[in-house]
Parts: C-alpha cells; sequence; structure tokens
C-alpha cells in the first residue's frame, strides 16, 4: 500500500506556502537549503520533498528548479519541499564530500521534523543528473532516516561502468578529477555507484530518461533497472524516445504527471 496521501482538493492552495530561503545545514556556505511549508503545516504532518540538482558534479545549484517550484506546490501540496545546495566537486571537493552533504541535509531535515512537523517515514528524494546519482546513493545506502521513494531523472548508477566503457571520452577524466584515481585504484567506484547497495530493503525507484541523451547513456538507467528487478524493488523506468539530456513543455509536464502517479501507486 502506499505511503503518501494526496489531496486532490488542495490543488488550488498552490500559492499558500511560506518560504523559508538560503537555511544553512552546515557551516559551508554551499550548505544551503530552500524550504517550502504548506500554510496549514502546522496542523497535520506533512509529507517530504527533497530536491537535488545536477550540473556534472561540479557545477550548477537549486535555482535551477526555481522555474518548477509552483508545479510542485500544486502538484503536492501536502508536501514540504526541500530544495539543497551541496559542495561542488574541485581539487578540494571530491564525491565523498557531496555524499557527505546530501546526508548531512537529510539527516538536518530529519532532526528538525517537529519544528516543520513532517512525517520522517514519508520522505521523496528527487535528483536531476548528478543530483540523482546523490540522491540513490543516499537512498540506497543509508538505512536511517529511510527514504520512502527515489525519483531519478538520468542519474549514474554505476561508476565503474561509466569509467570502463564510456560513451564520451571526457568520462574517464572526470571520473579520475572527482573520485580520485582509477578503478584499478581505488574502491570508491564501488562505494559511490547506487547499483552496489541495492537489496530488497531499497526504496521504490522512478527512473526517467531520454533516449538521445548523450551526457548519461540510457544505459546507465537500464542496468539500474535490472539490478532494482532482480532485488524485487518496485520500479518503472519511463523513456522519451525525443528527448536528450534533459527537456521541457509537454514532456516535462508529462514526467510530473508520472512522478506523482509513481507516488499514489499501491
Amino acid at each position: 500500500m502506499s505511503v503518501f496521501y494526496f489531496n486532490a482538493g488542495a490543488a488550488a492552495r498552490n500559492a499558500d506556502f511560506d518560504s523559508l530561503l538560503n537555511v544553512a545545514y552546515g557551516e559551508d556556505p554551499a550548505q544551503r537549503m530552500d524550504i517550502y511549508l504548506p500554510a496549514d503545516h502546522s496542523t497535520n504532518q506533512k509529507q517530504v520533498l527533497i530536491l537535488l540538482h545536477g550540473g556534472a558534479w561540479g557545477s550548477g545549484s537549486r535555482h535551477s528548479f526555481a522555474a518548477y517550484i509552483d508545479s510542485f506546490k500544486q502538484r503536492l501540496p501536502d508536501f514540504v519541499i526541500f530544495n539543497v545546495d551541496y559542495r561542488l566537486v574541485s581539487q578540494k571537493i571530491h564525491f565523498t564530500d557531496q555524499e557527505a552533504d546530501i546526508k548531512t541535509a537529510v539527516d538536518f531535515i530529519a532532526s528538525h521534523a517537529v519544528e516543520y512537523n513532517i512525517d520522517t517515514g514519508k520522505i521523496v528524494l528527487m535528483g536531476v543528473s548528478a543530483g540523482a546519482h546523490l540522491a540513490m546513493l543516499q537512498a540506497y545506502k543509508n538505512a536511517s532516516p529511510g527514504i520512502a521513494a527515489v525519483i531519478d531523472f538520468f542519474g549514474p548508477a554505476d561508476l565503474d561502468a561509466m569509467y570502463k566503457k564510456p560513451w564520451n571520452p571526457m568520462i574517464p577524466q572526470l571520473m579520475e578529477s572527482a573520485i580520485g584515481g582509477t578503478p584499478q585504484t581505488s574502491s570508491l567506484y564501488h562505494d559511490l555507484s547506487p547499483v552496489s547497495f541495492i537489496q530488497a530493503r531499497t526504496p521504490p525507484t522512478l527512473i526517467l530518461h531520454g533516449q538521445k541523451d548523450f551526457v548519461v547513456n540510457i544505459s546507465q538507467s537500464q542496468l539500474l533497472q535490472q539490478r532494482l528487478e532482480q532485488a524485487g524493488v518496485r520500479n518503472k523506468l519511463v523513456v522519451y524516445p525525443d528527448a536528450g539530456h534533459g527537456w521541457r513543455g509537454d514532456t516535462l509536464s508529462a514526467s510530473f504527471d508520472a512522478i506523482v502517479a509513481f507516488l499514489q501507486e499501491k
């Protein structure tokens, strides 16, 4: 049975959200989030949507979600929305630091459950590209706080496969820089791959991918679905034949519909 509840009559309230902007969840200036609270959040516990932006791990910000916040409010009116930034890969920052940031952010949200009146048993992690990789890693690797569902927009799932069979000649160089070695010299390719941690308790996962994606090859999502199926984890892979690495318009609207349907599914 689905753990999520949707109040269809509340969609008209989409503007009735209180905003808490640039909230610190850590000491680094990059460790910030924007929080959107339904106006009636104090009357009953709310579900949680955590957004993680993309940008090839080394760029991007939470502000890339700005154009879509109102859509999330309208479609998910009974959710508190957390739009999260994290440190970007550089000479000093690596994937392990980003992984730590996401865990710190999720722990921060869970620790403020009373303040925000949220149900920590109903947390959805949604990520785009690099953000989807980090979302899956958090959800699959950490048992607490448990994640109830993951929304994966074309995220890398197996870093070892990315390195050994790259679809772009720049990928191995990017991986070596971000991880600090090769699969032959570093176990982090395994430890930072979401597929390494898939098991029966892995949260249900919706996978969205464009067939013409030349940044993250669709093989990553196909492998992810295969591993989820083998573990008996509820999942769905939606492929958009004419889409690349991201999409807009009717296709994006259809993606948002697919997200709501997946969360409602029993």
